[in-house]
């Protein structure tokens, strides 16, 4: 089966399989949030991206292996209403951006700052710190060296635009940030998955940057 990235609240999950990283992406909750599962496939350690809702869910996906860690892509509610839950049931170490730490009602084990690294098994994700959505948003950058870099952009960067922000100075920071350290510095080949929604490419996106820019939003 064709990974399409396409999933929906009650439906199955959708695995990209890359030579040495297995991704399940499930739709769970009423706001349509993206969970992640990240499974090395030498050693078969787990980490989820966004215990966002429906721990039963998630906890299902997870399966008797269980979990190494969970990271936080920012510290609003829908994107961590199954953590406790699902740390509870798997002793996970928690990561989370390191300036939204004290808005997760949930222990942060590690504080993530800009270019810090986080395994799963033998993978290595690179954090991103971009700021604008929130004051400590991350975003995963996986560059798979069989292929094509891979990022989480948790509601940093969705097909169409940026993610939300409610003022002018949080617009620019988070274009800039998106510019220097996404854009700037990954191809367009580059698969994004979003924290909510379907996926997308940055060579899909790319040639709206000054669009963005110039509506403001």
């Amino acid at each position: 089966m064709t990974y399409t990235g396409e999933v929906k609240v009650g439906g199955p999950a959708d695995v990209h399989e890359l030579a040495d990283l297995m991704i399940s992406k499930v739709a769970v909750g009423p706001m349509n949030n993206n969970a992640y599962l990240l499974r090395c496939r030498a050693t078969d350690e787990q980490l989820l991206i966004d215990a966002a809702a429906e721990a039963d869910t998630l906890l299902s996906l997870i399966g008797d292996d269980g979990i190494a860690s969970v990271v936080t892509t920012h510290r609003h509610g829908d994107h961590w209403g199954a953590l406790a839950e699902v740390v509870e049931a798997t002793g996970a170490r928690t990561y989370a951006g390191a300036q939204d730490v004290e808005g997760i009602p949930v222990a942060t084990d590690v504080a993530v700052a800009d270019g810090d690294t986080i395994q799963v098994g033998r993978v290595t994700l690179t954090a991103r710190h971009l700021v604008g959505h929130t004051p400590g948003s991350i975003a995963l950058i996986y560059d798979d060296p069989h292929g094509h870099a891979h990022v989480f952009t948790g509601d940093c960067l969705f097909p169409g635009g940026p993610g939300r922000t409610t003022q002018p100075e949080e617009f620019s920071s988070l274009m800039d940030g998106l510019e220097a350290k996404v854009f700037g510095v990954l191809p367009d080949e580059t698969w994004v998955y979003p924290g909510h929604g379907n996926d997308t490419t940055l060579g899909a996106e790319r040639p709206h940057l000054a669009e963005w820019r110039a509506r403001g939003w």
